[in-house]
């Protein structure tokens, strides 16, 4: 984004609508992140037990051995879709030595800019999470299903 400086004052506004919807932006994405990893959590726990009850309880063997596997499965997504990774922020420092001697236009421009940035790498890892998650929902329903099966051909 090349602009004059009398451009770019011109466009202050603009610039601080832009700057202020992008922070916005950076926000619910970590907010939804952290509703994901809650999300995983939770299914972690409900596999574990599942898992757990159709242990210790008689049951069609063949079926509950596929059970205990898409069990496997929700735990491995889980962990993966809440493990820790590097959330991309953007570091004051460098962006202080940066941007302190400039207009405020400019620094607006350039701090949208890299609040973009960050927004679409950061929007890869968010992407990742949820596929992981959905991977450890449809694996706990599976189980579900077939642990009830194995219990019931038992009885």
């Amino acid at each position: 984004m090349t602009m004059t400086p009398a451009e770019l004052e011109a466009q202050k506004d603009t610039l601080e609508f832009l700057n202020n919807e992008a922070a916005s932006r950076l926000t619910r994405q970590s907010d939804s992140l952290a509703k994901i990893d809650t999300k995983a959590v939770f299914l972690i726990g409900f596999a574990a037990t599942a898992a757990q009850f159709l242990a210790t309880h008689k049951h069609h063997d063949v079926l509950a051995y596929i059970a205990f596997a898409a069990y496997a499965v929700t735990l491995l997504a889980g962990v993966q879709t809440i493990r820790v990774a590097e959330h991309k922020d953007l570091e004051p420092r460098p962006m202080l030595v940066a941007y302190a001697g400039l207009p405020k236009s400019q620094v607006l421009a350039e701090l949208a800019a890299s609040r973009a940035t960050v927004f679409e790498k950061n929007n890869r890892r968010h992407e990742l999470k949820a596929r992981y998650w959905a991977v450890s929902l449809w694996s706990l329903v599976v189980g579900l299903g077939l642990s009830t099966v194995a219990l019931l051909l038992h009885t």
